[in-house]
């Protein structure tokens, strides 16, 4: 098959998000940015804790069903197909953010098991070794794996953001770098087992991008399809995924067999 298409965008803020709260991140704004750039699919994916789910923080909390649904009803467009999503968080406790009672809502939902960054949320204030984080990744992975979930529909949120090393003492590669390839492996078999979606994202311009990109190799070797989010919460982030998402595709010289397709 060809050359992996940029014909999709599924990881995109609003103004709804909370650390975004941009006034032009308009819905109107991400549509326009899908028609601009000849994508035939993209995907609002603000953050959002279901109230169903005792365990919110304070931040989350205020990210309910009604303040997401708040961006419905979405423009239309004959060009490119706007889809319904979510970003969900699991706990330090490995409580997923969503219930059965919205899962439905949702077209797309998208899991961030980098997010190390909450203390006291997503980790507890002492986790700041880099062996702990490195565990603690790991676990949170393998958790959601575990769970019955619509996979079919889910996706791997930015495998390696560097909110993983944040107050940490350690970077983020130092974090990578302290899983195995065979580790890395066995959870990428079972992601690609699952059907959930791999997100790309990564930045080829980040001096650290080299060693960033191993998980990815080892996550096709195993057979993860891939989808691109750009992770845009402000305009400059719509303007700088294009060549975000062609260093990447380039990068692991995807073709369209790659391709993780939550929409057909």
């Amino acid at each position: 098959m060809g050359r992996f298409a940029i014909d999709h965008d599924l990881h995109l803020h609003s103004q709804l998000s909370l650390c975004s709260n941009d006034p032009q991140q308009t819905a109107d704004a991400l549509l326009a940015y899908g028609e601009r750039e000849g994508l035939s699919h993209i995907c609002v994916t603000d953050h959002y804790w279901d109230e169903n789910v005792p365990g919110a923080s304070g931040w989350y909390a205020a990210q309910n069903f009604a303040h997401v649904q708040g961006i419905l009803p979405l423009p239309e467009s004959e060009k490119c197909a706007f889809h319904f999503g979510c970003e969900i968080d699991m706990d330090r406790f490995l409580t997923l953010g969503i219930s059965d009672k919205t899962m439905d809502a949702f077209e797309f939902i998208i899991v961030p098991t980098s997010h190390l960054h909450m203390s006291g949320f997503t980790i507890a204030p002492e986790d700041t070794s880099v062996a702990r984080r490195a565990e603690l990744y790991m676990q949170r992975n393998h958790a959601l794996l575990d769970m019955d979930l619509p996979f079919e529909k889910m996706g791997l949120a930015h495998f390696t953001c560097s909110l993983m090393a944040k107050n940490c003492e350690g970077s983020r590669d130092d974090i990578l770098n302290a899983i195995s390839d065979a580790d890395f492996a066995e959870l990428f078999a079972r992601v690609a087992r699952s059907g959930m979606g791999v997100e790309l994202n990564v930045s080829l311009t980040d001096p650290q991008s080299a060693d960033t990109m191993r998980p990815y190799r080892i996550a096709k070797e195993q057979g993860c399809k891939f989808y691109l989010g750009s992770d845009a919460h402000h305009p400059a982030g719509l303007d700088a995924a294009r060549a975000r998402f062609e260093g990447v595709i380039d990068a692991l010289e995807l073709c369209e067999e790659d391709k993780f397709r939550p929409f057909g």
